[in-house]
């Protein structure tokens, strides 16, 4: 009995250093962003274009750049993932076919970004013509949120209680009328959160767009599908690896991260206000 308590204890003290080093960790993470950001953020940094080859100026076209990326990215990748979690978990015939497409989604959600930018390069920018462009880093960035909106899709689905299902139907409603009535109300709150959480992951890459969307440097907006775009991740790199005057442009890297740590942060916590008032409203 003594032994046990022992071992109770010594793992109840590791687990409390584990959890006190991480949270070190990103207390000194927060720390160090916010103390080395802050001397640049200002409205004239947030809405200006960058001049003096980015040794001054702002990251307005970085900031819409990424919105555009991560707006249209969600317009193609959120109704594809949603209408294939349907399938899957409603329609999804053979058996076979289902398990087939199964291993499919789970390897697309595990294979790293950069693969997503070989393959957007090949398929966009070069086979279908589309070159460096906002269409093309839009398509690969839906390609690479499809795998985690699915897999969300399907698990909000899924936790639907079966009792509801059998419900609708026992009351001659169709399958169809089941899903659009009672199964998506039911699971939206968990699909809006892993809808948003994609849309954060998207925001933040910088490998899928590098290859088909990101151009280093532009004073100009895109005016259209077919416009390179500047992106807060890639202006990033561009100023940490291939800037040359680094005294000027670090702070501005650091400005700039900043930013989109604080566009992640604000687009984390809208999905968990969103969550929570929806759950509030139930009544079960």
């Amino acid at each position: 009995m003594n032994k046990r308590k022992l071992m109770n204890s010594l793992v109840t003290v590791i687990m409390a250093l584990m959890l006190v080093l991480t949270a070190l960790f990103l207390v000194l993470f927060l720390v160090r962003m916010f103390s080395q950001g802050a001397k640049v953020l200002s409205w004239d940094f947030l809405f200006t274009a960058p001049r003096d080859a980015m040794r001054a100026g702002g990251i307005y076209p970085a900031l819409v750049g990424t919105f555009l990326l991560t707006a249209l990215s969600m317009v193609v990748a959120l109704p594809l993932g949603i209408l294939t979690a349907i399938w899957l978990t409603n329609y999804g015939k053979p058996v076979w076919l289902v398990n087939i497409l199964r291993v499919a989604i789970n390897t697309l959600a595990g294979t790293p970004s950069i693969i997503f930018g070989l393959f957007g390069m090949a398929m966009f920018s070069n086979l279908l013509g589309f070159d460096i462009s906002l269409l093309s880093g839009g398509l690969t960035l839906a390609i690479l949120a499809l795998p985690v909106i699915i897999n969300n899709t399907e698990q909000a689905i899924r936790s639907v209680p079966e009792d509801f299902r059998e419900a609708s139907l026992a009351l001659g409603a169709t399958t169809r009328q089941t899903v659009s009535r009672v199964l998506l109300p039911t699971a939206l709150p968990s699909i809006l959160t892993g809808a948003i959480i994609s849309i954060g992951r998207v925001a933040g890459e910088t490998a899928p767009i590098m290859f088909t969307a990101a151009t280093f440097y532009s004073r100009q907006l895109p005016k259209g599908l077919g416009d390179e775009v500047m992106a807060l991740p890639y202006h990033i790199y561009a100023l940490m690896t291939e800037g040359t005057h680094p005294t000027e442009q670090v702070p501005i890297a650091y400005g700039t991260s900043l930013v989109l740590l604080l566009l992640v942060i604000s687009i984390s916590a809208a999905a968990i206000w969103i969550r929570s008032s929806i759950r509030r409203k139930r009544q079960w």
